[in-house]
């Protein structure tokens, strides 16, 4: 059965993005630092065209985190383009013709805008809601889990309507101090149940795997 699954980089003070994010630096101040971990790992690298890398502890967490994976979603300000309605030349998205996706990509937004085809990948802009967007995604994905891409915000969202099976924090020893924080604006706590489910200890980053209950 199609699970939707989460796994996000998290600083140790609870922030996904630091403070004052631009078109330059969309994580934030110093919000790259919270992905430094991954992009070192071969397994990473070697689907988006780069050579080298290492295997260490993290590679088959990485690995089974975006194994069986068929569909993401994603909120608008992790695709981009700023608020507001798309002007007459839209944004593409942050990873230029190729995104690294290769799958059905569904985005969150208020505002309509026509399907965008790149190479590998399709992008579906979902404006009714993240029931829809998850109903579609599970759809296109054809029996495999869905991703949360991010950001913050369409996580709280799944999270707080209790949709989420698998959340995965991978949690760096770096305190932002200010940014965008991952657990907030999440209702009723009480009702969100989470079962801890393995810990692993990687160079510079702890995963913390936990399933909803």
């Amino acid at each position: 059965m199609s699970r939707l699954k989460l796994q996000i980089s998290v600083s140790l003070d609870g922030f996904v993005a630091g403070p004052n994010p631009s078109e330059e630096h969309p994580l934030g101040e110093r919000g790259e630092e919270l992905h430094e971990w991954v992009l070192k790992l071969a397994a990473w690298r070697k689907p988006h065209g780069r050579e080298g890398g290492e295997v260490n502890a993290s590679t088959s967490i990485f690995e089974e985190a975006v194994a069986n994976v068929g569909a993401t979603i994603m909120g608008r300000g992790m695709f981009g383009g700023g608020p507001g309605p798309w002007d007459d030349d839209p944004w593409q998205g942050w990873w230029g013709e190729e995104p690294p996706f290769h799958q059905p990509v569904f985005v969150l937004t208020n505002h309509e805008r026509e399907p965008l085809a790149l190479e590998g990948t399709t992008f579906t802009f979902v404006t009714d809601g993240i029931e829809t967007a998850l109903a579609q995604a599970k759809e296109a994905a054809g029996g495999k889990d869905v991703a949360i891409g991010g950001g913050a915000a369409t996580v709280q969202q799944y999270l707080a309507a209790g949709l989420v099976d698998e959340m995965l924090l991978n949690v760096v020893p770096v305190l932002l101090g200010n940014g965008t924080r991952l657990l907030e604006n999440l209702g009723d706590v009480a009702e969100i149940g989470l079962e801890q489910v393995r810990v692993v200890e990687a160079p510079g980053v702890a995963h913390l795997l936990y399933r909803t209950i």
